[in-house]
Formats: C-alpha cells, structure tokens, sequence
C-alpha cells in the first residue's frame, strides 16, 4: 500500500478545505459576523493538518485502486468531520451528531438539513452550506486531480473510485485534462445560473447560494421555506432548467459546448432520463388540476419544479407535496429510486443501470426461447460487457437490501414506516426530503441521534455508490 501518496492526497484535501473557507471568513468579517471566530481558528487547524500530511514525499509509483478507494472515502470522511467545526465553534449547530449530519449533507449534496431556523443563522455559516454543495456537486477528487497534476499516477484509479454511475468515460486522454475541463463546464454553468438569478430579481447573496446548490443538485436553500420563499416565478423557471441540465453526463455538455451536439441528442440515457422528466410532469400537472383544481400555469410550474428536484435528487421544493393527491405524491416517490445520469451531479440510482437491467432482463427471456442464441446488452451502440451487467444487478441488490435493513433500524427508534423509508431512501440517494417528518415542509431534526448516524452514513454510502464505501471498510483491503 503507498501510504506516502494515500496522507499526501489527504493532507491536500484538507488545504482545499481552508481554503473554501476563506470567501465565508470574508462575509463573516465584512458583515462583522461573530462567526469569523470559528471561521478562523477551522482554517488554522485545517491548515496545520493538512500541511503536516501533505509533506509526505510520493516514493513509488506503484499504485493501484486500493490507493483510489481508500483515498476516496478517506477523503469525504475527513472533509465532512474537520467541515463541523465552523457550526460547532460558533454553535450555529452545537451537538456532533447533529453537525456532522448537516456538513455530510452538504458534501454528498444531499441537502437534508437538521436546522430549524435556517434564516436565523449567520450569512456566512449560509454560504459555507452553499459551498459544500458546490464542492462536493463534481466531486472532491476530481477537483483534487484537476489542481494538482502532480497525482496523475493514481489519476483513473481516483476518478473510477469517486465519480457516479457505472460509465466513468475520459473526454481527454488524460484524467488530470478530463478533470479540469470538467470542472469549467461546471464554473461556467454555475456562472451563468448566478447571473441568470440576479437578472431574474434575486439579490446577489441569493443567486449564489442557490446556484451552488442547483448546479450541485443539493437542495439547500438560505430560507426555511427553500425556492417558495423567493416567491418568483421566473427564478423557479430558470432552477428548473439548470437542474435538469446538471442532471445530464457532464461529459455530454463538454463537447455540446465545443458545438457537437450530436452525443447529446443520440445518448440513450439522456433520452430517458427526459422521457421519465416529462412523463412524471404530466402526470402530476393533470392530477393537480383536476384534483386540486390548480390553474394550468400554476399546475405546470410547481408539478415541474418538484418533478426536477426529485428526480435530479436536488431537493429544493416551492410547495408541500405531502398535501398533494396520493397518486401524485406516488409518482414522487418513485421518482426517488430513480436520480439523475450517469456523470452528473445527481445521485440516485442513475437511468443507465435501469437501461441495463431492463435489457438484460430481455435477454434473459429471448435465451429461454434461443438457448444457444449469443445476445450482447447493448446501450446505444455500445456494447456492456458481461463483467459490468452483474456489477449493476448486484447494485441493485445492495442498494434495495440497505434500504430494507436501515428502514427496519429507523423504526425500530420509534419513527413511523413512511417517513422511516422515505428518510432512508432520501438519503441513500441523496435526495434531502422525503415523506412525512422529513417532507419538504419539516426537517429531520425529529430524528433521535442514533437515527441521524446512520442516515449520515447513507449519504456517505449513496454518493460514493455503495461499492467504494463497502470496499473501504473490507478488511482484505487492509492486509498486506
């Protein structure tokens, strides 16, 4: 194992982390904020630790994905920890658990919250929520590996270990270049949405957080009644557009952006991705209006905006949709075992793993009548090999049996079944609300403590997609 190169990534990660700090140390001080205090002294402890772990000298070049996955979980636990202390210094969250669960939410752009009164909290711990969002949107390795060259040794063994879904393509020979020119799609998209929302009416503050968490697919808000408080129609359109383009392969908007829109229009995964997208929009938008008696603009707009948010796993929310008809409130559930594409920002399961699971399931049934047939699963024009089918159907096993058994440990604390499974499942896939007491009118601060340890460890597990997690903790990983 090279652990020289396993605490010098670390050590990096952690100088990243100061550094984020420091645009909320400014509000905190230009605002004369008592937070500056925690902001402060979060940035010296980060510094001094990740200075001493980055000193340590890369000897060998013999590395593998042993490095990659320990690096990858290490690094998320570790930023999610020191990210704490900002809330707990200045006691804008002052329990752990409490906090630890708000900084992996953030991170894992879950966007659930334990926060009461989010509006009652400084400008500046508001904006370092925003930036976790917008840090952990196209992931802290692949912002590692676009700023530091120098770890292009381990680049694929990272990039493999850290980014969504089961399709890790490179758009440029090298990762350190697919990272970097990723991460200007997604400056440049986040710029454009600031930009759109300050012309929309939002003032400057606003346009940030929401952007961060928009772009990022997160879900927080700096109002306790997310999007509905901004009570702007033209700003939801606009949330709903960049969305549901950051729920698309980043890699897709990369070469649209170099004026080859072709990947993009023959991508089967994006096509059923916005099939799904319009399908849900419909229903729900028709179930409105003769349910609920909505008018059509109103029907159209809050069916679509909570359809996005759901399906892109962002969480933001413009109404309750626990007070909608049940048919609509279904279709909302599913959407949540659904997310966004595979290298987006959006968690959940991914669209391509349905694709493939539902094509394997075909081939399962034409072998039954051709038993000698040879018949290759193919997406698009791609064909997934044998190796990469069972990778996902035992995904889905793992996925559906961990939201089994934590639903189970969440009721076993007392909460009730549709909000145990919908928190779990909320979390799992990064989602942020779910039904019940974590609907988008609540919080999950009605969950005992044990209760948010667990859902803190599913966001962890859902944004790293189970395997690098369980990997992680195995303990041939460790041996020698």
């Amino acid at each position: 194992m090279n652990r020289s190169l396993i605490l010098r990534t670390l050590g990096l990660v952690l100088l990243g982390e100061a550094g984020a700090m420091l645009p909320s140390l400014g509000i905190a001080l230009y605002l004369k904020e008592s937070a500056y205090f925690a902001f402060g002294i979060s940035i010296l402890v980060l510094a001094l630790i990740g200075l001493i772990l980055s000193r340590n000298r890369i000897t060998t070049n013999d590395v593998g994905y042993r490095e990659g996955f320990i690096i990858a979980t290490a690094s998320w636990l570790l930023l999610a920890l020191f990210g704490t202390l900002p809330f707990m210094i200045c006691e804008a969250i002052p329990g752990f658990i409490d906090a630890f669960f708000e900084t992996m939410s953030g991170f894992t752009t879950t966007g659930a919250t334990v926060i009461i009164d989010v509006e009652s909290l400084p400008k500046s711990i508001l904006f370092w929520r925003s930036i976790t969002h917008w840090l952990g949107g196209m992931g802290i390795i692949v912002l590692t590996l676009a700023l530091i060259p120098s770890l292009k040794i381990a680049g694929m063994k990272l990039f493999r270990a850290e980014v969504t879904g089961p399709a890790k393509s490179k758009v440029l020979p090298r990762v350190a270049q697919t990272s970097r020119e990723l991460y200007k799609v997604y400056i440049m998209i986040t710029v454009i949405e600031i930009a759109a929302l300050k012309v929309a009416g939002l003032n400057w503050f606003d346009s940030f957080n929401h952007s961060f968490s928009s772009v990022a697919t997160g879900g927080f808000s700096n109002y306790n009644e997310s999007v509905g408080a901004l009570n702007n129609a033209a700003a939801e359109y606009i949330i709903i557009f960049f969305m549901l383009i950051c729920g698309m392969n980043f890699a897709l908007h990369y070469h649209a952006l170099r004026g080859n829109f072709r990947p993009l229009w023959k991508d089967t995964e994006t096509r059923l991705y916005l099939g799904i997208t319009i399908t849900a929009w419909l229903f729900i938008s028709i179930n409105l209006m003769i349910a609920m008696d909505y008018q059509t603009e109103t029907a159209l707009r809050q069916s679509a905006f909570q359809t996005v948010s759901i399906l892109t796993t962002t969480g933001f929310a413009t109404t309750d949709y626990n007070l909608w008809p049940t048919f609509s409130q279904g279709v909302i559930f599913l959407l949540m075992f659904i997310g966004g594409c595979a290298g987006s920002t959006g968690g959940g399961i991914k669209n391509v793993r349905y694709l493939i699971l539902v094509k394997a399931a075909s081939r399962q049934i034409s072998k039954l009548i051709h038993p000698k047939a040879v018949i290759p699963i193919r997406v698009g024009r791609d064909v997934v090999p044998d190796e990469l089918v069972e990778s996902v159907q035992s995904f889905f096993f793992l996925y559906f049996g961990l939201l089994l058994v934590c639903t189970l440990m969440i009721t076993a604390m007392g909460i009730d079944l549709l909000s145990a499974i919908t928190a779990v499942a909320a979390t799992l896939g990064n989602i942020g609300p779910g039904f019940g007491i974590v609907g988008p009118a609540s919080n999950y601060a009605a969950i005992p403590p044990a209760g948010k340890l667990l859902l803190t460890i599913c966001m962890l597990v859902g944004r790293l997609e189970i395997y690098t997690v369980l990997v992680f903790f195995s303990a041939r990983l460790w041996r020698s």
